[in-house]
């Protein structure tokens, strides 16, 4: 019988003076393979055995981090399957690949590749919602986590009376569900059983100045402004673009086309493409900023990531405007959307369907069809020229017009 103490000597026997492979049996087919490495020696453990008339080898690691008994436990283990019909060796690899499968498809991996290659939201906000459920779901199978494991995390959200934030994190899980549906790891999105699960959320304004005179005062205060340059382009680009924040602040060069004057991405809210005219004024301001950004992803990257592969923080605008006086219950950076939607139909008279597609909204034709992304493109691009010339004015102190003027179809 072979003995631990002769598997630790193996090397210094008379068989190893030979400097030869060598094999020394433990019985019933199992063996410790000894052979020189070098100037050292490595110890195998080979299971030898034979199925349906054909010799097979199987592993079972190495000496001395399997031990003898534990080796003999493994060989007894594989003669049992045999005994049952089953193919030890291809037992094996059938556990591995379900082990591998199994460590690809957890609902951490799935999340974390989601947010690299998927999404939209290049901060850490998304990270942060999915940290929610990660503690408790991340090495569950995404296929086998069901609506009540996701629904008891969100109740943890709301039991700490943040409503909001609870049905952010579903939205961002339901996304996480459908790139996984996509991949072929999970059937479906489960998360579209919690419709309704969650307490209603109330619903709240962002507070926004939409009276020519006041607003007239922010943006020369946002000239003022002396932070960052990333910061006060950003705060200088958004009346002019009047995107959603999140839109703007995950702007990438490669999207803009300054010779055409437009800026083109994907918006995740709605689902469509959409395109932005650049103005002369916002082209004046991209062309100073690219020096800075310009050999970076994000027009306006995070100052917490050198490298740039992330862009600002959903609170850097909402800080700035806060830093020159404009708390979140005067105005905010999504507020800039109703300033404009606001301003541009009751001041400068352009046609309710044209600001609405420029919002990106879900516009639609007397005919119930979605007009797509080049719906009356040139007269956007007027439009977005007239906008800029007149925030300029009201920099300036031009003479404010407050009567809506007579639509002519502009």
């Amino acid at each position: 019988m072979l003995t631990d103490a002769a598997c630790k000597n193996a090397h210094k026997s008379d068989k190893a003076k030979y400097g030869k492979a060598f094999k020394l049996s433990a019985g019933n087919g199992l063996y410790l393979l000894v052979k020189p490495q070098g100037e050292s020696w490595g110890k195998y453990w080979r299971f030898k055995y034979r199925l349906e008339g054909k010799e097979k080898l199987l592993s079972f690691g190495t000496y001395p981090k399997v031990g003898l008994n534990e080796a003999r436990r493994r060989c007894d283990e594989a003669r049992q399957q045999i005994s049952d019909g089953i193919d030890p060796g291809e037992n094996k690899k059938a556990v591995k690949a379900a082990k591998l499968e199994s460590a690809t498809s957890s609902f951490e991996v799935v999340a974390r590749e989601w947010l690299a290659k998927k999404s939209q939201d290049k901060s850490d906000r998304p990270l942060r919602l999915l940290n929610n459920l990660i503690p408790w779901l991340g090495v569950m199978g995404i296929d086998s986590i069901k609506p009540k494991d996701v629904l008891a995390c969100l109740r943890r959200i709301e039991e700490r009376g943040t409503i909001e934030t609870a049905h952010r994190t579903l939205q961002t899980t339901s996304q996480v569900f459908r790139y996984a549906v996509a991949t072929g790891r999970a059937e479906r999105d489960i998360t579209q059983d919690l419709r309704g699960a969650l307490t209603p959320a109330k619903g709240t304004h962002f507070a926004a100045i939409t009276e020519p005179k006041p607003f007239a005062e922010l943006l020369r205060a946002i000239d003022s402004y002396s932070g960052s340059l990333t910061v006060y382009s950003a705060l200088r680009l958004a009346p002019l673009f009047f995107v959603r924040p999140g839109e703007l602040r995950a702007a990438k060069w490669q999207n803009f086309d300054l010779e055409a004057k437009e800026w083109r991405y994907f918006v995740t809210k709605t689902e469509v493409q959409h395109i932005v005219p650049l103005s002369r004024q916002a082209l004046t301001i991209l062309n100073e900023l690219k020096p800075l950004t310009g050999h970076l992803p994000y027009l306006f990257p995070s100052e917490r990531t050198p490298n740039g592969d992330r862009c600002m923080s959903e609170n850097s605008l909402n800080a700035a405007l806060k830093r020159l006086g404009y708390g979140k219950d005067v105005m905010t950076s999504h507020g800039f959307r109703a300033a404009a939607r606001t301003m541009l139909d009751e001041i400068l008279g352009f046609r309710v369907d044209y600001i609405e597609h420029q919002l990106a909204h879900a516009v639609r034709d007397p005919n119930g069809r979605a007009y797509n992304r080049t719906a009356h493109l040139p007269e956007r691009h007027k439009m977005m020229q007239a906008w800029a010339d007149y925030l300029d004015g009201l920099k300036s102190g031009a003479e404010i017009i407050s009567l809506k003027l007579k639509k002519t179809g502009r």
